[in-house]
This record gives C-alpha cells, structure tokens and sequence, in this order.
C-alpha cells in the first residue's frame, strides 16, 4: 500500500520537466495579456495556478521521499491545494492577485533558465563551489574537489551525480569516505529567484528596484556560502552525531549520513527560513511597494485584509502615488 502510494508519486515526478516549462509559459501569456484585456489575463492566469498545482504535486517525490526535506516537503504539499484557491480567487474577481501572478512569472523566468540551460547552471554551480573551498581551506579542511563522477573505486556517493556537479570529499579516518554535492540547489538561486520575482512585479522606480534586488542577491548569496560551508564541515567530519538513533529511524538514513540530515535537513532549512523573513523585511523597507504582494500572500493564508503599511511603519504614498490603488485599478 504505502509502496504503491509512493510510486505514484514517483510517476507524477517525470512531469516534473514539461510542466516547469508549462508553467512559465501560462504565467509569461496572462502577464503580456494584463496590459491589453485584463478579463482574458484573469483567466490566463488563473489556469497557470492550476498548473502551478499540477507542478508541485510532480514534486512532492523529490522532496518529501528523495531529499527527506522537512521543511521543503511542508511546503510544497501545502503548495497544492494553496495554488488551486489562488487560481479559485483570482477567476472569481480578486484581481490583486494578479500583481502575485505576475511575481510568479518574474521568479520563474529567473529560475528555470539557470536550473535547465547548462552555459548559465555549469558555470554558476562552478564559482559556488570555488568559493564554499576558498572558506574550507581558510578554516583548514582536508578536501578534495570532484567533478561529475570521477570519484575513486567504490567511494562514490551512494545517489546518481551529474556530470556538471562537483563534490567535496572527505577521508575521516575510522569512516567510509563522506562526499558532499554541489547541486543547483545549492547555489541559492532560487531564493534570488523569489526575491528577483516579488521586486520585478511591482511597479517602482527602477533605481529603488535595483537597489533592493541588489541587497537581496548580496545576502543571499553570502549566506548560502556560509550554509554550504556549514554542512560540509559538519557533515565531512561528522560533527553533528546528534541523536543519531532518532534520526536514523526517522529519516531512513545510516550513522554516517546523521550529521548531513542536522547540518542540512533541519537546521540549514529552518534558519533559511528565519533568513527569508529577514531578507523580506530589509526589501520591504527598499522598496515598499512589494507589500502589495504581501498583503495578498496574508489574505490568502488567512482570509483577512492587511494594511502592512501601517503596522511596518513604511510609506507607499510617496510622490509616485499609492501602490494599492495602482495594483488595483
């Protein structure tokens, strides 16, 4: 039963491809179609939620049966049914909601050409793991750099690597050698896609935009390095055994691998999220436009309007005039 259950999900991950593409696609139509019949792009973009749905059902395998990923696994099974009611509000007259729709399309356009076009993703995948080595070396770790699959006899990791990866490998003496990949998502990319979308949904002057887009990437960026840092050095020298038997038995992984699920499954992912949340307020106070898409996010989550504006202190009633009544005129 339970075999079957995720071999279903397994299936609807093929998809995984087609549909990242069909997404962008939908977005990009009902984006152009706003500024010429605003009744055709509600719907356009409506069905491009139903789409989006359709996206993260195909990517429930990666995350919740593949990575183990706790807080990714959350949010993508809460994705789905969260898409259909945007698609549902927007199709019915809520067309604020099109200022998000438009902060999907922006994120998506960002995100799949690097994740998918190998001139943008090798070379990209290639400076992160430079610099997560120039940090290693600095705090004095012994490492070798592995690209693609050129590890020795029998050391490989135990799960497929793509040529265009690269992976840190340790020898930790009493344990088998401990590889850590740099894969797209480790390049951080797609949080500067999320940013990249919220700043280039709204309507604000350019340098403002520039500025907060600028200051977005910038931290992210650091920050990412510092993660991958950190759970490279936690997992190559096994410095976060903690609780190995829960983890273990929770995760489905062996003793080796108990410090990459602390390092990176539990406590890289929820300070990402606290990181997000900051890096969101440091936009807003840039660049207030985009509480406009905040708000939105809160009514959907909630069903209750927000005046952020009021309760953050900021001004989106400047002299380039209301942002509110703007995304909803």
């Amino acid at each position: 039963m339970v075999l079957g259950f995720v071999g279903a999900f397994e299936w609807a991950h093929q998809w995984w491809g087609p549909l990242s593409w069909l997404v962008l696609l939908v977005f990009l139509v009902g984006t152009v179609a706003e500024a010429y019949d605003r009744r055709l792009a509600r719907y356009v973009l409506a069905s491009g939620w139903g789409v989006l749905a359709l996206f993260w059902v195909s990517a429930i395998y990666q995350f919740v049966f593949d990575q183990k990923s706790i807080t990714e696994g959350i949010a993508v099974v809460a994705a789905i049914p969260l898409s259909v009611y945007v698609g549902y509000l927007l199709a019915n007259g809520r067309d604020r909601l099109m200022v998000v729709s438009r902060a999907v399309a922006v994120a998506w356009l960002i995100y799949l050409p690097f994740s998918t076009l190998p001139f943008l993703r090798n070379p990209l995948i290639s400076i992160v793991t430079d610099q997560t080595a120039a940090v290693l070396s600095v705090l004095g770790a012994d490492f070798e750099v592995i690209a693609g699959n050129n590890f020795p006899a029998g050391l490989g990791p135990t799960k497929p690597v793509q040529p265009y990866h690269k992976t840190f490998f340790f020898h930790v003496p009493d344990v088998r050698a401990i590889s850590y990949t740099i894969k797209m998502a480790c390049t951080g990319v797609g949080s500067m896609a999320i940013f990249g979308g919220l700043i280039g949904a709204v309507r604000a002057p350019l340098a403002r935009k520039v500025k907060a887009l600028a200051v977005a990437v910038g931290i992210i960026w650091l920050l990412n390095i510092a993660r991958n840092v950190f759970i490279a050095y936690s997992f190559g020298y096994q410095r976060l055994q903690v609780f190995p038997e829960f983890v273990m038995s929770t995760f489905g992984v062996n003793r080796v691998e108990v410090s990459y699920i602390v390092a990176d499954r539990i406590l890289a992912q929820f300070l990402s999220v606290i990181a997000l949340v900051a890096i969101t307020y440091i936009v807003i106070r840039l660049l207030p436009e985009v509480l406009v898409i905040v708000d939105e996010a809160l009514y959907v989550l909630t069903g209750t309007e927000y005046d952020l504006q009021s309760a953050l202190g900021v001004d989106t009633h400047g002299e380039h005039g209301s942002t509110r009544r703007e995304e909803t005129a």
